[in-house]
């Protein structure tokens, strides 16, 4: 009994050529080689395999497939056919047109800054199959890079563990939301459409929230966590009323008027009527968004291009004003 062990590619591809078109001259000609050449790889094989695997009448008559062979073919097509394939979607993934590529993300920015990342990346590489992985806590993002889960991932920053290679993207600046005195308010796409100027928002002092009904993403959120820390540190303590990580749930439960809610601006639909946005006196410290991958990796050229049109498109949140306005009167 034989092995195929020991068997080539080279040799898969004789067997191939020599059955379909049953001379070995005529499969040497297809396969650009002489026919000595092929009849060696065949009796390479057949010594392999440890059965024969063509009759060969001579003449003009053809060879044909013994039963061996006629198995061995079928596997062969197989084999090749899937080896086609391998080498087609590697050429795709040298050219950074096809692939897969895992990106973690979280929810803010899969709303504010993915689409037209992805949409680009899509219009450049349609065969690429990407895959969005949505993690509300910044530390499941970070293990999924280290553990070869993700390729890429839109992170909290600063990343400082050197496994990683971290872009910055943005500030993105921690807000107050509140219900809008009147539904009917302007929002800033047709303030900007009408050409009318847009006036800044009051800043809402800290110390209003101290006991303030307020709405709220989870405890093990990775934001949340931030803004407790923040207000905490300054002394206030809201009474939390809601909780959901679903940012628009959060801006509902404002327009529902239950509380206040502080959010990152990224996180807040700007141009919902039924709100107001106010910066914080003081702020707190602004949340920082990076792009990362791993550093000690070989990338696909997907997953760096990924990255370059992310650092494209995050709008620079960091410019908006946010403390140069007089104060509120009320949460």
């Amino acid at each position: 009994m034989g092995s195929l062990r020991n068997a080539d590619v080279r040799q898969l591809r004789a067997l191939q050529a020599v059955a379909r078109e049953g001379s070995f001259g005529r499969a040497a000609a297809v396969l650009g080689f002489s026919q000595a050449a092929v009849s060696q790889q065949i009796a390479s094989l057949e010594k392999s395999v440890g059965a024969k695997l063509f009759d060969r009448p001579g003449g003009p008559r053809a060879a044909v497939l013994t039963p061996a062979g006629r198995l061995l073919v079928e596997h062969a097509d197989a084999v090749l056919a899937r080896l086609d394939v391998a080498e087609r979607q590697l050429a795709e993934l040298a050219a950074g047109v096809g692939g897969r590529l895992d990106v973690g993300t979280f929810q803010s920015a899969s709303v504010a800054l993915l689409p037209p990342v992805i949409a680009d990346l899509r219009r450049e590489a349609p065969a690429l199959d990407i895959t969005l992985h949505e993690k509300d806590v910044n530390a499941d993002l970070l293990t999924g890079l280290l553990a070869d889960e993700l390729d890429v991932a839109f992170v909290l920053g600063p990343v400082d563990d050197p496994r990683l290679d971290g872009t910055h993207l943005c500030f993105d600046p921690f807000v107050v939301v509140t219900p809008a005195e009147e539904c009917s308010v302007p929002t800033r796409r047709t303030r900007a459409r009408a050409g009318a100027p847009q006036p800044a928002p009051p800043a809402m002092p800290m110390a209003r929230l101290d006991g303030y009904p307020v709405i709220a993403g989870n405890v093990d959120d990775s934001c949340q966590v931030l803004i407790d820390d923040g207000l905490k540190t300054r002394g206030v303590v809201p009474r939390y009323v809601f909780r959901s990580n679903d940012n628009a749930a959060i801006q509902a439960m404002v327009t529902a008027r239950m509380g206040a809610a502080v959010m990152p601006l990224l996180a807040v639909d700007q141009d919902d009527p039924t709100i107001h946005i106010h910066p914080l006196d003081p702020p707190l410290a602004p949340r920082e968004i990076c792009v990362a991958l791993r550093a000690d990796r070989t990338h696909a050229p997907a997953a760096r291009r990924l990255v370059e049109l992310a650092v494209l498109h995050t709008p620079d949140v960091a410019a908006v004003p946010m403390t140069q306005h007089p104060a509120a009167t009320s949460p």
